[in-house]
């Protein structure tokens, strides 16, 4: 028996885990941490992340794009995507993906980012 209650106790999931993928609040919770180098402010206020779908297994689909056609920090927001999501226990493979279409615009920011870039 203090075998089986040993095996059992090796797959608990340590303090303060939740077992399990996470979910699409977690995700987007983490992605705040990703800020746009030159407006200084969230990828998620700003509109920026267009979708975020998670399987059952973790694995993270996120679909975004940029203020500018063309701006060439999209590497770096992905790789900071990944590097702030692999902190979240659950999640498996993230795999964002930029998109041009619906072309981003001002009006999809969050209201704290308008007030935050002066916009009304």
């Amino acid at each position: 028996m203090n075998e089986q209650e040993t095996v059992q106790t090796d797959h608990d999931t340590s303090p303060g885990e939740t077992a399990g993928a996470p979910t699409e609040d977690q995700v987007l919770e983490a992605l705040k941490n990703v800020f746009d180098p030159e407006l200084g402010i969230n990828i998620v206020d700003l509109g920026l992340v267009y979708d975020v779908k998670v399987d059952a297994h973790g694995d993270i689909d996120i679909t975004y794009s940029l203020t500018t056609m063309g701006c060439p920090i999209g590497p770096m927001i992905e790789d900071q995507m990944r590097g702030f999501l692999a902190a979240v226990p659950g999640v498996g493979e993230v795999r964002p993906e930029m998109v041009i279409r619906p072309p981003w615009s001002p009006e999809m920011m969050s209201d704290e980012a308008k007030a935050a870039l002066g916009i009304f």
